[in-house]
């Protein structure tokens, strides 16, 4: 495989409508976890069973956002769309996160606090700038204040005061696990929601679990309402969930291995810790349908997942390790059509030593931070070098769609 340019500069993230081969950019061989990215090469996928995955109520496909923006959509000088481009590392030497004793980490989902900072949620978090020696805590949080994203995000504040704490009560390597991992968060009134995975080494989830806060983030408490690692052919391990307008919070997932597809539960809104309530979307005798036994939505090799509702729009934006980059779909329902939603492209894979605004090497992640707009979608991107332990670190990315 051939190197990638080394130019530096910054592109929007034009839409593509197609999933497939990002041309001869270099893998990078290295770990999986909440970790390094690590792709197989491109995968083309068809359509899902019955063509569309449109809501069964009316025999509908759905929405089927099967081409790019068009007039109305593009760029106004009041409102540019954001190339895209790097803003700042968030972690590491010379970052915000140091001051609370943060150095080597990675992940850094964004969600909102019920007070209105933004909690940011790390895993398997170091004192060093790099992975491994003293301080090991997954998962940690730290705060900022909402708003002012493009003079990028500082920290300041962390659940534990001074020296952010582990914000789970386990120890690492102990009862046969060896690290507990965040998948995402949800605020829904007072109450904050985390949903995290219990490995066994990485890509060995033995369960996951929810647990809550009921004080912004700064406590938490599992509450027993888990899934083992088998649920669903293991595709219930790592999550991303987003609340809807009609009284329902929708759930995507797959497994922790970056090798399957996704799909798609939804459950009330005032019943997250009730399991019996989550209603998997399925294809059954030719229609799609809730309750039906689940079916994938879209298949592929997803990693980190992130589902946000941003204007008026769903957006799903992770970490594609079959392409080796950051995929973003926009769409109009979470039943939509995802093979036919538009898609985006912004941040590909490369090599070390040939990175720019565009390209990352051994990326991952891929989170959507709560006071993005369409035109200026802000995302925490991490990297690890899995050769060297460093980087190892999260970063804050913008760019741009419809």
């Amino acid at each position: 495989m051939s190197d990638a340019s080394a130019g530096v500069g910054s592109a929007s993230a034009d839409p593509v409508t197609t999933v497939g081969s990002t041309g001869d950019d270099p893998v990078t061989a290295g770990d999986t976890s909440g970790t390094a990215a690590m792709a197989t090469g491109p995968t083309t996928t068809g359509e899902p069973p019955g063509g569309t995955t449109g809501d069964p109520s009316g025999g509908t496909t759905g929405t089927t956002d099967d081409t790019g923006p068009g007039p109305g959509t593009t760029s106004t000088p009041d409102d540019p769309i954001a190339e895209t481009h790097k803003i700042r590392d968030l972690t590491g030497p010379g970052t915000s996160s140091k001051q609370f004793g943060v150095g080597g980490t990675d992940l850094g989902i964004p969600v909102r606090q019920p007070d209105g900072k933004i909690a940011y949620i790390f895993g398997d978090t170091f004192e060093n700038d790099g992975v491994g020696g003293p301080g090991w805590r997954a998962p940690v949080l730290l705060r900022s204040e909402p708003g002012d994203l493009e003079a990028g995000i500082e920290f300041t504040g962390a659940a534990g005061g001074p020296y952010a704490k582990q914000i789970l009560d386990y120890e690492h390597n102990t009862n046969g696990y060896s690290t507990w991992l965040p998948s995402d968060a949800i605020t829904i009134g007072s109450r904050m929601y985390l949903h995290y995975m219990v490995n066994a080494g990485l890509g060995n989830v033995l369960w996951s679990e929810i647990a809550v806060s009921d004080d912004n983030g700064e406590n938490w408490t599992s509450t027993g309402t888990s899934w083992a690692g088998d649920e669903n052919n293991g595709l219930r391990q790592l999550w991303t969930w987003e609340r809807g307008d009609d009284g329902f919070v929708y759930t995507l997932s797959t497994a922790f291995t970056r090798d399957r597809g996704i799909i798609l539960h939804r459950v009330p809104d005032d019943k997250l810790l009730d399991k019996g309530a989550y209603e998997p979307w399925g294809y059954l005798d030719g229609a799609w349908g809730w309750g039906n036994p689940a079916t994938e939505v879209l298949t592929g090799k997803f990693g980190e997942l992130c589902l946000r509702r941003v204007e008026d729009k769903w957006v799903l934006s992770w970490f594609n390790a079959a392409d080796y980059d950051i995929t973003i779909k926009v769409f109009d329902s979470p039943i939509s059509n995802l093979y036919r939603a538009t898609t985006y492209k912004p941040i590909k894979g490369g090599a070390w030593g040939f990175e720019n605004d565009t390209t990352v090497a051994q990326l991952y992640g891929g989170y959507i931070h709560p006071d993005s707009t369409l035109h200026n979608l802000h995302l925490i991107v991490s990297q690890w070098n899995t050769d060297t332990d460093w980087p190892y670190r999260a970063m804050q990315f913008v760019t741009g769609v419809e």
